[in-house]
């Protein structure tokens, strides 16, 4: 059972969720964004027929388009609640990720079905980041070979599927089949969790990372150092900015962590329905 999101959930600190930059969030109603003093005294949730409502103090909370905000799962509301409470004297729109997705979940401003969204999340296989290696310097190769190579094997292995890496400009080698799978694979979560997969594969630039940090194969920040493998060579080698690459990389960790709850939350109501059916059975 879930209990406080304060907890350790799934291995991700919510810490996570909340670093001092701004991430970009997902919906982008600039009225709704717009920093806002703190109107409400606490943040609770509530069961109803549709499923878990949030309420600021005994307001029911709206989404960017006046939608009643509702979510799938118990969990995820308290996340949410979460969230809010946490807020303190200024409401930072910016940094509420899970609250960002359930607004995208559940307005949908782009107006795609399910099929689309997951054509969405394929296509990044076209340009992911572990697929492309540079065959010099020799330092980098080595990495390369050291770090991405084991992850292209797990993905293989695991879904029984080919994936060929490619040097230069080339795009890797992806057979029809290995497509054909994996839109299988993404068919079976639900609205809500392909929402949170496609965020998470944006943010890392890689669809193979995504499946293995959701299949709890990775760390969160496990998965965000390998996506920035380059990057970090590069640092190392020529400095970096300073401050900016440690902005950076809390913005990645907290939009990737944010993800993978809001995947995992999404589902858990599907997992707690097939138990029930299995108990009457």
């Amino acid at each position: 059972m879930w209990s406080r999101v304060s907890v350790r959930i799934l291995g991700i600190s919510t810490r996570l969720l909340h670093p001092d930059s701004a991430v970009v969030p997902v919906v982008n109603a600039r009225r709704y964004l717009q920093d806002r003093t703190r109107f409400y005294k606490n943040a609770h949730i509530k069961h109803s027929k549709q499923g878990w409502e949030v309420l600021l103090d005994k307001k029911k909370l709206k989404t960017p388009f006046g939608n009643v905000f509702q979510v799938p799962s118990e969990a995820l509301a308290l996340a949410v609640a979460t969230e809010w409470n946490a807020q303190e004297k200024v409401i930072k729109s910016h940094d509420m990720h899970l609250t960002s997705l359930c607004n995208t979940a559940i307005d949908n401003p782009t107006h795609r079905n399910k099929e689309q969204t997951v054509d969405s999340i394929i296509h990044f296989l076209d340009t992911d980041t572990i697929c492309y290696w540079l065959d010099e310097p020799e330092e980098l190769t080595d990495l390369q070979n050291a770090e991405w190579k084991p992850m292209i094997e797990w993905l293989q292995h695991r879904y029984d599927i080919s994936v060929e890496p490619t040097y230069g400009l080339l795009p890797p080698g992806i057979p029809e089949e290995t497509r054909a799978l994996l839109q299988r694979h993404l068919n079976s979560y639900t609205p809500w969790a392909l929402v949170g997969f496609e965020y998470c594969t944006d943010a890392l630039k890689s669809l193979i990372l995504t499946l293995g940090v959701m299949d709890r194969h990775l760390s969160v920040e496990k998965a965000v150092e390998l996506s920035r493998l380059e990057l970090e060579f590069q640092i190392k080698r020529w400095g970096s900015v300073e401050w900016h690459h440690d902005i950076d990389l809390l913005e990645l960790k907290a939009r990737v962590a944010a993800a993978v709850l809001f995947v995992h939350m999404s589902t858990e109501f599907q997992t707690a329905d097939a138990a029930k059916q299995t108990q009457r059975g």
